[in-house]
């Protein structure tokens, strides 16, 4: 399986996907930039977290129109999976590839700590490693990150089991604590904590990894 990572200028968290699946769980993995107006050859595709464009005007604003957007809308209509996390998340939200908006925190601080999540929905491409409910200890590192939708929206997305992600505890004043989203096809992810910074006990925790081990165990059940 090959993975794309699109580095947008302002990605900082580039490398740390790179490596996730590289050596986290071994996989062909190329970084792409910004300007390339080809996704071809790749079967999934991961957007960073850090500051595109220096989040300028609004985080994930600019980055939304750059050449390679056009290919990671075309991978996700097609059915082909589309990971964001954190900056990721926030471009993912303004192509309405996800729904809702990523807003400044609550006390308007940037949050940099190791958070404790609850899996809602274990039956996704990105969560079947996971057991239901099961609690992962993640880091954050974000300005942006409260996840804001109305209430039809909040509605939607908890009858169709598209929050993949909750809070313990409410640390950036969420709407339901949410921390990640999926779209109602399930085969694209947004999400503010960083899974990729997550791979081995000696940071901190491993919870990281069965996320995207659960990507290669999807591709492997489909085959």
């Amino acid at each position: 399986m090959k993975f794309a990572v699109v580095n947008f200028p302002g990605s900082n968290c580039d490398m740390d996907l790179y490596y996730a699946i590289k050596d986290g769980i071994k996989e062909e993995v190329e970084l792409v930039d910004y300007r390339k107006t080809s996704l071809a050859g790749f079967d999934g595709v991961l957007i960073p977290g850090g500051f595109s464009y220096g989040d300028y005007l609004r985080s994930g604003a600019i980055a939304v129109h750059a050449p390679i957007i056009s290919e990671i809308v075309r991978f996700a209509n097609e059915g082909k999976f589309v990971l964001g996390i954190c900056n990721g998340f926030q471009i993912l939200t303004e192509l309405h590839l996800l729904p809702g908006a990523l807003i400044q925190n609550e006390k308007s601080r940037f949050i940099c700590e190791t958070v404790t999540l609850q899996v809602m929905n274990n039956q996704t491409i990105f969560t079947n490693r996971y057991t239901e409910n099961e609690k992962i200890r993640i880091p954050v590192a974000h300005g942006e990150g409260r996840y804001y939708c109305d209430e039809q929206t909040l509605e939607e997305l908890k009858a169709n089991d598209q929050i993949v992600f909750r809070y313990d505890e409410n640390i950036n004043g969420s709407v339901d604590q949410i921390a990640g989203v999926m779209n109602r096809q399930g085969n694209v992810l947004g999400m503010m904590p960083h899974p990729e910074r997550a791979l081995e006990d000696i940071v901190g925790s491993s919870d990281g990894l069965k996320l995207f081990q659960s990507i290669i165990n999807q591709v492997r059940v489909n085959n």
